[in-house]
């Protein structure tokens, strides 16, 4: 099947295998490990939801491969295989390369490919389409984060190293970003900035949006 005949986009969350201790490691302070682990899964689930509602194929790429389901992911496993997503697996050295690889993949049967993260509740689905229609215009489209990163990226063509050299984790990284797809001859587009969920009061933040 050709770019042309396939489905116009592919979206692609990110998320990190729930384990104790090893997942939203900021909000431990506030919550304890358990909360921590709970926030996770339910912010995972949540992130699901929304791109699912976006009426797009969807995968879902786990950070890591694992030989059985353990117990702490067996709610979000059941969830995507009751959605009937496809499941892949992260590959590469850092955050760049894994979503470097995650778009190039996209793009062999999609002529669009996103990633949005697993602690981006508010990437809903209306957001996905104003990111497919700017990728009409640009070759890459980042969805700014209040934190000086982003909470989605998309593509509608790649090349090597185009995430490279960037301090993931700062705040320059939506800075560093644009300077290097630009360096690189890509065009890039900039949504509206939208909030993800690291610290306890991006948590809060979250919670009133349930009530």
């Amino acid at each position: 099947m050709s770019k042309i005949e396939s489905p116009s986009a592919m979206l692609m969350q990110f998320a990190k295998w729930p384990e104790a201790g090893r997942v939203k490691t900021r909000l431990i302070p506030a919550l304890g490990v358990s909360g921590a682990l709970n926030a996770h899964v339910t912010l995972t689930l949540a992130v699901l939801d929304n791109l699912c509602g976006a009426r797009l194929p969807v995968q879902f790429w786990w950070d890591r491969a694992v030989e059985s389901v353990p117990v702490d992911a067996r709610e979000v496993v059941c969830d995507i295989e009751r959605r009937g997503v496809m499941q892949k697996v992260q590959q590469g050295a850092n955050l760049g390369d894994r979503m470097l690889g995650a778009l190039g993949t996209g793009l062999q049967s999609h002529a669009l490919a996103l990633i949005v993260g697993s602690d981006c509740p508010s990437v809903e689905a209306g957001y996905v389409h104003q990111a497919v229609a700017a990728l009409q215009e640009y070759d890459v489209v980042l969805g700014p984060s209040d934190d000086g990163g982003y909470v989605l990226i998309g593509a509608r063509r790649v090349v090597p190293h185009m995430l490279d050299n960037i301090e993931w984790g700062t705040e320059g990284v939506l800075e560093q970003t644009c300077e290097r797809l630009e360096e690189l001859g890509l065009s890039v587009g900039l949504l509206e900035p939208r909030w993800d969920v690291d610290e306890p009061e991006d948590w809060a933040r979250f919670q009133l949006t349930l009530q």
